[in-house]
């Protein structure tokens, strides 16, 4: 039985593909807690925000290696995206803190949606790299901002 390169070749595109979108993603998370964390004085509000910045840093740069190491080329930003994410965030934050936060949380849920949707016809390396390294701190970064949430929502 011969190999089907052409349909690995796809897959390798594919995967490429995601991870450029998995980047962007990343990109605009960068962008967004960066003026979230402009405008809130609360200390622990502020320190997880500096955390979920960090871990979205992070993966941003797990993923431009990763893209390099498969011949693709990242993207230069986040794009739409990261326009779309400040123009939220920045409304959100003229509005308080808990509407935010709540716009914080929508961008995780898109989040843990990107890393478990449309991951199938990636190459399998790919499939490896998002659940086994990506997904875990997208859970993990959700759950802070469900936190942040509940501190927010929490009767003073």
């Amino acid at each position: 039985m011969q190999p089907n390169y052409q349909h690995e070749v796809f897959e390798t595109e594919a995967g490429i593909a995601k991870l450029r979108e998995c980047f962007r993603h990343e990109l605009s998370a960068v962008e967004t807690y960066q003026i979230a964390l402009k405008s809130v004085t609360h200390v622990g509000l502020h320190h997880t925000l500096q955390e979920l910045l960090v871990s979205h840093h992070r993966r941003a740069d797990h993923l431009r290696v990763r893209i390099g190491l498969q011949g693709g080329e990242p993207p230069s930003g986040a794009g739409v995206w990261g326009a779309f994410a400040k123009a939220v965030q920045l409304g959100a934050d003229l509005l308080g803190d808990r509407v935010a936060i709540g716009a914080l949380e929508q961008g995780e849920d898109r989040g843990m949606k990107l890393y478990t949707e449309g991951i199938e016809g990636c190459d399998a390396s790919t499939r490896t790299f998002i659940v086994m390294e990506l997904l875990p701190e997208q859970q993990r970064t959700h759950e802070l901002c469900r936190m942040l949430k509940s501190l927010v929502n929490a009767p003073n």
